[in-house]
């Protein structure tokens, strides 16, 4: 994925001092407590192999009332989506379970952030969720 961005900001000549492309393991992100105002996950949760060191670096390194905005993949509302995961996602070790439900995320969100957009898309979900200024 680096290597495509890398790629990408080649072609377009993107020069821009704010931005660095970095690899590392979300679950011991390289970034001082309260960095990000913004955190971004598309399709990133289920392949994190340690969801909750993860959810918890994530919550350390945003800013108190920033903002996390993810999309990814949830169990239990789509029987063919959920097939194709135990079938084929997971053994080709894409996908590390185990994973959220809709209502597990919610659950688990509402302890240290405020949901501004919480939607179910078939198998997705998408939400923008607000860190609490006591957490």
């Amino acid at each position: 994925m680096l290597e495509q961005a890398r790629k990408r900001f080649k072609e377009k000549s993107v020069e821009n001092k704010n931005i660095k492309l970095i690899q590392g393991d979300v679950g011991e992100l390289p970034f001082r407590d309260e960095t990000f105002e913004i955190v971004l996950s598309m399709n990133g949760v289920p392949a994190f192999p340690d969801k909750e060191k993860s959810y918890r670096e994530i919550h350390r390194v945003l800013k108190k009332e920033g903002r996390v905005f993810a999309y990814f993949y949830i169990q239990n509302e789509s029987k063919i989506a959920d097939i194709l995961v135990k079938k084929i996602l997971i053994k080709k070790g894409w996908f590390t379970p185990p994973f959220e439900t809709a209502v597990s995320l919610k659950l688990k969100l509402e302890k240290d952030y405020t949901i501004e957009h919480f939607r179910v898309y078939g198998a997705k979900v998408c939400f923008i969720a607000r860190k609490k200024n006591d957490t």
